[in-house]
């Protein structure tokens, strides 16, 4: 069961990367960097980061916008039963390893 957690949620990864590839209003990079799936399939939170960081809320917001047509796209691309409601999220990990690079860094 653990495996194909693991393997619907990187298939979501691919499929929402491949998505905001193509809808990206290129005025920011959005990287999907993870996804998590509920052991039922039910739910799935997609993980992004933003380049610039302060265009962070104003992607976010495009995302969350664009989950009809990312779920949408999802189930024309892959073969489950369930599509997961997909929740979408700024990866705070990265964030933190990015800011303690840094600091590494300026030593």
């Amino acid at each position: 069961m653990i495996q194909r957690n693991e393997k619907v949620a990187n298939l979501l990864k691919e499929l929402g990367a491949q998505f905001l590839e193509r809808e990206n209003n290129n005025t920011s990079l959005i990287t999907v960097t993870s996804c998590t799936v509920s052991p039922d399939l039910k739910r799935a939170t997609i993980f992004i980061t933003v380049l610039p960081d302060e265009k962070e809320t104003k992607a976010l917001a495009f995302v969350k916008r664009k989950r009809g047509e990312l779920r949408e796209y999802i189930r024309k691309n892959i073969q489950i039963k369930i599509i997961p409601f997909i929740d979408i999220q700024i990866d705070r990990g990265e964030k933190n390893r990015q800011k303690i690079d840094e600091l590494l860094r300026e030593k």
